[in-house]
């Protein structure tokens, strides 16, 4: 059912609003073809600027269903993103709304000028909580807020609206300023607070504090909602802490044009999300509830301390850490690294009993590991991912690069047996640089490549595994499923030497993507086809890019 908004029929009445998940142009390439009812397509955040943002941890839950984040705008600029959104395919029945902000009313002109060439409408972000100098510092102004809208307005020619703060005393004024600057609707709410949580003793967000966000923030949203329904007959795009139908209906009864769901789609899957809005719009015609049953409400993003007992270097830059405690970890599954006041990073468990990881020293995190004493406490939380699951005939090959060894090491011990034992292929530039081998012979055959030829096979770890397919009968061959880990270039030529013996459709490969929150909300690990690793992966099945070479935004 197509519904109209500012001019345009779309193809759904829901967005995601700005910074959930629909974060990167690859992820909206897939909501655009897989989620019709995602009419208005919300992308992230964009300034004049490139910015990093704030170091994980980025998102805490504080109770079921309720947030505070604190991603920092991280965003890569106006002129990286023209040349990223140019390459979306935007069908007549979506509506691309392009969130924009900046540090001065001169920075918000250049960005939208820069940007509507790609736009349907522009987003104006006056009530980020958590960014010094952005967003909520402007929002709370009634005059900023006219003059920024004022001169959006009068820079481009597309539809502006302004996403409030719900954190002044009066938002219908701010609503009204804005109105009368021209805007074409309104959006409420973005994240109410700041708000703080903390784990033993210790601030969560690596900045302190953050935007809160979910069924807390419900009440508040509801509210605005109907006082800016009172002051205008103009969209207004309404979110904050929506999850079901009921909510929905409340939303729209309160004046919502649009509704926006957000955090409600925390630790859901990109398969799950499209079974979720299907849902949705059932639960409206029916009058049913089967949505909300859906939410992720026994999501756990909770911290638990590990002792370290040994932290073993490798060579200068490589480490095993081995913890006292064990994990219930599956094969495929990853867990996050916590350390108060450094930040945190997702690491695949090498072995679940003991606890170990592997750690290539790599960045501040990442030495911040390296240097852990024995008798060091460290915090994990997790597991996160979707475990493999090979057929039950399956011949299983690891193919492992550098720290991707840990990736792999428990899908060999756990699917591989004694009738038909799983084959690691180990690669390394030098022979320093392999660790764990002997572990690995105990529960697999083991083929170790190097690039010198300081061991095993003189080459690339590819080039071993070429000449071991190239060895098995056709027979041999149809049993195999691939499970490859380790830096980009290594996984795509494992890849291309798997489909070149014609075995396409049994590759699953976990590429060391960024991964921030890792329960599919931040988009910053956005595959090239638009599955997020943290939550669909991070094994995954090579699919085409849907968007060529756009992996994150």
């Amino acid at each position: 059912m197509p519904y109209e908004f500012l001019g345009k029929q779309v193809s759904g009445r829901f967005t995601i609003p700005s910074g959930i998940v629909t974060t990167a142009p690859s992820i909206i390439q897939r909501f655009i073809r897989d989620v019709p009812s995602v009419g208005v397509i919300t992308t992230k955040s964009i300034g004049l600027e490139a910015r990093a943002g704030y170091r994980e941890p980025v998102y805490s839950q504080f109770a079921p269903g309720c947030f505070v984040n604190a991603v920092g705008l991280t965003n890569p600029g106006a002129h990286a993103s023209l040349k990223a959104l140019a390459q979306l395919k935007v069908p007549a029945d979506r509506f691309l709304l392009v969130s924009i902000f900046g540090g001065s009313i001169e920075e918000f002109v250049e960005v939208a000028r820069l940007l509507e060439p790609v736009a349907d409408g522009f987003e104006l972000n006056l009530s980020c909580p958590h960014a010094a100098g952005y967003g909520m510092a402007m929002g709370q102004d009634p005059d900023m807020v006219y003059d920024i809208v004022a001169a959006v307005k009068k820079a481009v020619s597309l539809p502006v609206i302004p996403k409030l703060t719900p954190n002044v005393a009066d938002i219908a004024s701010i609503g009204k300023a804005a109105l009368r600057a021209g805007a074409d609707g309104l959006c409420a709410i973005n994240t109410a607070g700041p708000g703080y949580t903390e784990s033993h003793g210790a601030p969560v967000l690596s900045n302190g504090v953050g935007g809160m966000s979910g069924k807390g923030v419900l009440p508040t949203a509801m509210k605005a909602i109907r006082e800016l329904r009172a002051i205008t007959d103009k969209p207004i795009i309404g979110c904050g802490g929506l999850s079901s139908a009921a909510n929905v209906e409340a939303a729209l009864h309160s004046g919502a044009s649009i509704v926006g769901i957000g955090s409600a789609l925390s630790g859901m899957d990109t398969e799950d999300i499209g079974s979720y809005f299907q849902c949705l719009e059932a639960d409206l015609d029916t009058g049913t509830s089967t949505a909300e049953t859906l939410i992720r409400y026994d999501l756990s993003m909770d911290f638990s301390p590990v002792t370290v007992v040994a932290n073993d270097p490798v060579c200068d830059d490589i480490t095993v850490i081995t913890c006292e405690e064990s994990v219930n970890v599956q094969a495929g599954e990853y867990v996050f690294i916590w350390i108060p006041g450094v930040g945190e990073k997702p690491f695949s468990c090498l072995t679940d009993s003991p606890l170990r990881f592997a750690v290539i020293d790599v960045g501040e995190f990442t030495h911040a590991c390296y240097q852990l004493e024995p008798g060091s406490q460290m915090y994990i939380r997790g597991p996160y991912g979707t475990p493999v699951q090979p057929p039950d005939d399956a011949t299983i090959i690891c193919v492992a690069g550098g720290t991707g060894l840990a990736a792999v090491y428990q899908i060999a011990r756990d699917f591989g047996s004694g009738e038909k034992p799983a084959h690691i292929f180990a690669g390394a530039r030098t022979a320093d640089r392999l660790y764990f081998l002997e572990e690995c012979r105990d529960i697999a055959t083991v083929t170790v490549a190097t690039d010198d030829g300081s061991a095993g096979f003189h080459g690339r770890v590819t080039e071993a595994l070429a000449d071991h397919l190239a060895s098995l009968s056709d027979e041999e061959r149809a049993s195999v499923w691939f499970y490859n880990c380790g830096p980009a270039p290594m996984i795509h030529a494992a890849e291309e030497v798997q489909r070149a013996a014609g075995l396409e459709h049994q590759i699953q490969s976990a590429i060391d993507y960024r991964t921030k929150c890792g329960v599919g909300i931040c988009g910053a690990c956005a595959a090239p086809d638009g599955r997020r690793i943290c939550i669909d992966g991070p094994f995954i099945s090579p699919e085409p890019s849907v968007v060529p070479g756009i992996t994150a935004g």
